[in-house]
C-alpha cells in the first residue's frame, strides 16, 4: 500500500493558519516568515505547497467562492419565491462573514493592500457575481409579475448588495464587535417592504 500524500493536509493547515492570522493580526501585513512560524514549518516548506503568498490568498478566495455559490445554487433550487431567495442569499453572505472574521478582511480588501492587484479584482468579481445573481432573481420575479420595481432592478440589486457589504465592512472596522447579522432582520423587513413588495402588475391593471 502506498503512503497517502501528505500535501493536501499540510496545504489545508497553511490556509487555516493564514485565515487565523488574518483574524488575529489585524492591521498588520502578514509575511511568509510569520506564517511559517505559525504553521511550524520553514518558509521553504510553505513554497513547496504554494509558489507565492498571492497563491495562498487566491486559495482562500476560491474557498469563499465555492462556499457561497454552492449554497446560493441550493437556495435557487429549493426556493421559488423571489423575496425569499433574496433574503436567504443576503443572509448567507452575512452569516458566512460573521463565522469567518479572518476571511472578511479578504472580502473587504482590507488584507490585500500592497498585494497583487489581481486578488482585489477577484474579490470584486465575487461581489459582482452575487449582485448579478440578485438581478437575475428580480428580473424573473418581474417577468412573473410578482412585483413592480420601485427603482430599476439594477439599482435595487446594487442597493441590497451595498447594504450587506457595508455591514461586513463595519464588522472588520469594529474589530469584529459589530456583527453583520445584528439588526439585520429588522433592516431586511424595511428594505423588502419598500423595494420588493411593490404593487404587482396584475393588481395594478385590475
Amino acid at each position: 500500500m502506498t503512503q497517502a500524500n501528505p500535501r493536501p493536509k499540510r496545504r489545508d493547515q497553511i490556509l487555516q493558519a493564514l485565515a487565523h492570522m488574518l483574524e488575529e493580526d489585524r492591521g498588520r501585513r502578514i509575511t511568509t516568515a510569520a506564517l511559517a512560524r505559525q504553521v511550524g514549518v520553514s518558509e521553504a516548506a510553505l513554497y513547496r505547497h504554494f509558489p507565492s503568498k498571492a497563491k495562498m490568498f487566491e486559495a482562500l478566495i476560491e474557498f469563499i467562492e465555492q462556499s457561497l455559490f454552492e449554497r446560493v445554487q441550493r437556495i435557487l433550487e429549493e426556493e421559488s419565491d423571489s423575496q425569499t431567495r433574496c433574503r436567504l442569499v443576503l443572509a448567507l453572505l452575512l452569516g458566512f462573514a460573521e463565522k469567518n472574521p479572518g476571511l472578511c478582511r479578504l472580502m473587504t480588501g482590507d488584507a490585500l493592500n500592497g498585494e497583487n492587484a489581481r486578488l482585489r479584482a477577484r474579490v470584486a468579481q465575487l461581489f459582482d457575481r452575487l449582485e448579478t445573481q440578485l438581478k437575475q432573481v428580480l428580473r424573473e420575479a418581474q417577468a412573473r409579475q410578482e412585483f413592480q420595481p420601485v427603482i430599476t432592478i439594477t439599482a435595487t440589486a446594487n442597493l441590497l448588495m451595498a447594504t450587506v457589504e457595508g455591514r461586513i465592512t463595519q464588522y472588520v472596522r469594529s474589530d469584529y464587535q459589530r456583527h453583520p447579522t445584528e439588526h439585520w432582520e429588522d433592516q431586511w423587513q424595511l428594505l423588502a417592504r419598500h423595494l420588493l413588495t411593490g404593487q404587482s402588475v396584475s393588481s395594478s391593471t385590475s
